[in-house]
């Protein structure tokens, strides 16, 4: 079964949050898969936790390692359907790659994200709870 997993679900996984250990289990023995803007934002989310003292560096070069072994399959984006998702939900953009990505693949959601929960309850797309 292929899961979409969205970088709320990673960083808890990478930076070892509350929700790692259920998100390990939701996952075991499940093919992720995510569009291929994820590294970019697993790095804006470090950028992010930089700012707020959150992580180290050192913490943060480790967390790469950590991402770097996670199996994740790169989904090409439909840019049409997603603006269109952007726009029907008022999501930004790089949130409803994500949510075509669970569309067109007809695969649940796991996200730690409430708005981008709200925006796949709107749509009918299946989500996994934490």
């Amino acid at each position: 079964m292929d899961i979409v997993v969205d970088t709320s679900a990673l960083i808890a996984v990478i930076v070892n949050e509350p929700e790692r250990d259920r998100i390990i289990k939701l996952t075991l023995g499940k093919t992720l898969i995510g569009p291929g803007s994820i590294p970019w934002e697993v790095g804006n989310a470090f950028s992010a936790m930089f700012k707020r003292s959150r992580l180290s560096l050192d913490e943060a070069k480790k967390g790469l390692e950590i991402f770097e072994s996670i199996p994740i399959r790169y989904i090409r984006t439909d840019f049409v359907n997603a603006i269109t998702i952007s726009k029907q939900t008022g999501m930004y953009a790089y949130d409803s790659y994500f949510l075509d990505c669970a569309i067109r693949h007809r695969a649940p959601l796991l996200t730690l994200d409430q708005k981008l929960m709200s925006a796949a309850q709107v749509l009918k797309i299946n989500f996994l709870e934490i």
